[in-house]
């Protein structure tokens, strides 16, 4: 277990240290209750109530929080990111030791690079390459010709199909699958279909994360991108020739057809459904369960679908809606009944004065 002082964490991430540098931090915690020995942040005002009860050996504040701690602490311009950072030095997942497992089956022409950790029931194809220092969890299956980057973390039964491009320092979550053939097909004059191949991969730049169960189709001629430090949360699907900008963040459940670019540092809420073949610019924001039908070209937050509300009242929304169009029909006909005949202007002034 990672053990430090106070004062050499207040050091590493360049922190204002309060009390004594020598209080040892042995885990991380909630601010409340807290627990002994542990570090935990205040970065909600709403939890500052809690900050004079708390357990923990050390607090994580903002500046103005400084003189209401009763603990130790450690002062910083934004407290969650210090946080985030500090607690990577907790983060066992981050522990592994190199190997290749007996159970694992490797292809001769793969290339696994130095201080790799290949799992139990691992499959891996020809011409795969992985790079050094990247983890592939339990029951993963990676197809031919894929490349991974240094790295890496691939937890436990992800697939990755034929042709993925996977850049460096890329997490994937249990049961992603990567490249699963796009949803192409051609309808017949029987009303059957005939498949499409589809014949793109899918390329994952650096520092993305992907998350449990998300699925990200192949490209049918061109590939699938998925910028440089995207996040994409659980269950999301990603269609077949989508281009997600850099540092996309997009939330679990939602979706995404096929052939639509979203641009960077966008926020997709969660349950949001995107439409196909559309265009979405940089720095947008897209509320929960919006479903976005037309292009977007200018940076904002957008939203649609009603907000929750007791179910009486709920239902008597909707049932409003339905009528909307009955009611704009009416208010036409009534309009049209109550338009006079123009009124005809006066021929001179002699007649107006008349």
């Amino acid at each position: 277990m990672n053990t430090f002082t106070l004062h050499e964490l207040a050091v590493r991430f360049e922190l204002t240290l309060v009390g004594e540098g020598a209080t040892r931090i042995t885990g991380l915690c909630a601010l409340k209750p807290g627990q002994s020995g542990k570090l935990t942040y205040l970065a909600n005002p709403q939890q500052r109530g809690a900050l004079p009860g708390t357990q923990a050996a050390a607090v994580i504040v903002g500046a103005r929080d400084a003189a209401a701690l009763q603990t130790p602490g450690l002062i910083a311009a934004d407290p969650g990111l210090a946080f985030a950072r500090v607690a990577r030095l907790y983060d066992p997942s981050k522990n592994f030791a190199p190997g290749i497992s007996a159970e694992a089956l490797i292809d001769p022409g793969a290339r696994i690079g130095v201080g790799c950790c290949i799992g139990a029931r691992v499959v891996i194809e020809d011409a795969v390459v992985i790079g050094g220092g990247s983890r592939i969890g339990p029951g993963c299956i990676i197809r031919s010709g894929t490349v991974i980057g240094e790295g890496a973390r691939l937890e436990a039964n992800v697939t990755v199909c034929e042709r993925v491009t996977i850049g460096a320092r890329v997490l994937i979550q249990p049961g992603a699958v990567i490249g699963s053939r796009g949803f192409g097909n051609v309808r017949l004059p029987d009303g059957s279909w005939e498949e499409v191949p589809q014949l793109g991969s899918v390329v994952i730049g650096d520092d993305v994360e992907i998350g449990a169960s998300t699925t990200i189709d192949r490209g049918a001629l061109t590939d699938t991108v998925i910028g440089d430090g995207v996040k994409l949360d659980n269950q999301i699907q990603i269609a077949h020739n989508c281009i997600i900008g850099a540092h996309t963040a997009m939330a679990g459940s939602s979706g995404v057809a096929g052939s639509t670019t979203i641009g960077k540092r966008c926020m997709i809420g969660g349950a949001a459904n995107i439409g196909g073949h559309l265009s979405i610019c940089d720095d947008v924001v897209l509320l929960g369960r919006a479903m976005v039908t037309g292009h977007i070209s200018e940076p904002g937050v957008y939203g649609s679908g009603l907000p929750f509300a007791p179910a009486r009242e709920w239902r008597k929304t909707v049932a409003r809606v339905r009528r909307l169009d009955k009611l704009e029909a009416r208010i036409k006909r009534l309009e049209a009944a109550a338009r006079l005949p123009p009124t005809e202007p006066p021929a001179d002034d002699s007649e107006r004065d008349a």
